[in-house]
């Protein structure tokens, strides 16, 4: 089945929003033709992406401008409801109300980013700056939701359109910041943290006596092979330790073996360090350091503190050779970044092309909720549950963010670790 787009004029950013939303959502083959002819010849699908009506049998969807653009500039956007959700780009053609086209392609592209902006305290872009935010649908994947409608109004036009809902996924994944709380940290480290926060813990562990609070890896395995899950791990590799990189070495043996023993069994990606931001030859140099510690190629990546700028930041990871980047989301509150619960390329909206880099959106992260939104563990669990419903209603993807020191017996995050099994047992 063929889905025919007609459209006087063909740009790569249509081209681009089409393939996500009918190759990717709605799994059906799309063509863009600009031949009236042709359209009104096809006995198939088609949606008439013009101002004027082409014949009785189609999808019409008048078009704005922005997907004919070349350049980057602040877009008039006018917000009203469909179907008790906020859309823009209001379109006066019967077939559908707004130019779903353009308005999912503004929020994946992330063009909001390129636009002045201001950043928060660690250089990032600000969630307080986005649509999401201020219009209140962050919690939300929007995009998810309008494809749903657009499939609905396809099959009231052309009944012999059949809707495939891809099926929901939950992928669970780790940053790995800091392996161990007291064990292979070295003498040095450890007399300095000791006198900086006295207490027994520390002796006991580095005496044998008590089992490290963050080496919580046999417990989290034994959780996935029992329900089944594939995680991704993503380990920090800085070789020297700083403000906000303070993992173990690389250079030891046992953060080697941490590294190795988790790539034998699961996905195994990158967390470049803060260092990266400033000396761009760290991100292949650490890229190659965990390949060796793996013993296998590495192909992913998530940004520590989800520190990155668009586009330099997604530049940098394709100049390294990375394909898939799981650094979609705030580091600063939890919901949809890019308004999408599923998977998508990244389109470089400064050169105006697509590129390879898949892009895998996360909207849960454990320490937004804890040090940012400040709510407890039980609330916490409320939160992972609308974002585990939502998710599937959408047949979207759902990715959570969670760190190995957060969920052990640290005192400090009493709580949390039960809470995540909880959630684990509960929805698969």
């Amino acid at each position: 089945m063929k889905l025919l787009l007609f459209s006087p004029t063909f740009t790569p950013r249509l081209q681009y929003s089409c393939n996500f939303i009918c190759k990717e959502l709605l799994s059906i083959d799309v063509e863009i033709i600009s031949s009236e002819a042709a359209f009104k010849n096809y006995d198939g699908i088609k949606i008439n992406y013009s101002i004027n009506k082409i014949c009785e049998k189609e999808l019409h969807i008048s078009p704005v401008d922005l997907l004919f653009q070349q350049n980057i500039e602040p877009q008039i956007i006018d917000f009203f409801e469909v179907n008790n959700n906020k859309t823009f780009f209001k379109t006066n053609a019967p077939g559908f109300p707004f130019d779903i086209f353009a308005a999912s392609f503004y929020l994946i592209s992330r063009y909001e980013e390129y636009l002045p902006n201001q950043k928060d305290m660690y250089g990032r872009y600000a969630h307080e700056n986005s649509l999401a935010f201020k219009e209140g649908f962050l919690n939300i994947p929007l995009v998810n939701i309008w494809v749903k409608d657009l499939a609905r109004s396809i099959q009231d036009k052309f009944p012999e359109f059949t809707i495939h809902d891809s099926p929901f996924t939950f992928i669970p994944t780790y940053d790995i910041d800091i392996a161990y709380a007291y064990k292979y940290k070295g003498l040095a480290r450890n007399i300095g943290g000791f006198f900086k926060s006295p207490g027994w813990e520390r002796i006991l562990v580095l005496c044998g006596l008590k089992k490290d609070p963050f080496d919580v890896y046999d417990w989290l395995n034994n959780l996935h092979e029992k329900l089944s899950l594939q995680p991704v791990y993503f380990f920090l590799v800085a070789a020297q330790n700083g403000q906000y990189d303070k993992n173990i070495l690389p250079s030891t043996k046992a953060m080697q073996q941490l590294a190795n023993s988790h790539a034998k069994k699961y996905t195994v990606g990158l967390h470049p360090s803060w260092q990266t931001w400033e000396e761009n030859e760290l991100l292949k140099k650490e890229k190659e350091q965990l390949e060796r510690m793996c013993e296998m190629k590495i192909n992913s990546s998530r940004q520590h503190y989800i520190r990155f700028n668009l586009p330099d930041g997604y530049r940098k990871l394709l100049e390294a050779g990375f394909a898939d980047d799981y650094s979609m989301g705030y580091g600063s509150i939890n919901g949809f970044r890019a308004s999408v619960a599923s998977s998508f390329n990244w389109f470089d909206l400064a050169k105006n092309e697509a590129t390879n880099l898949r892009i895998h959106p996360f909207c849960f992260m454990e320490a937004n909720s804890y040090y940012e939104q400040k709510i407890t563990a039980a609330n916490a669990y409320e939160e992972m549950m609308h974002y585990f419903t939502v998710c599937k209603e959408a047949n979207g993807t759902l990715i959570t963010i969670w760190h190995n020191h957060m969920i052990g017996p640290d005192k400090l995050y009493k709580g949390w670790g039960e809470m995540y099994e909880k959630f684990l047992q509960t929805i698969v």
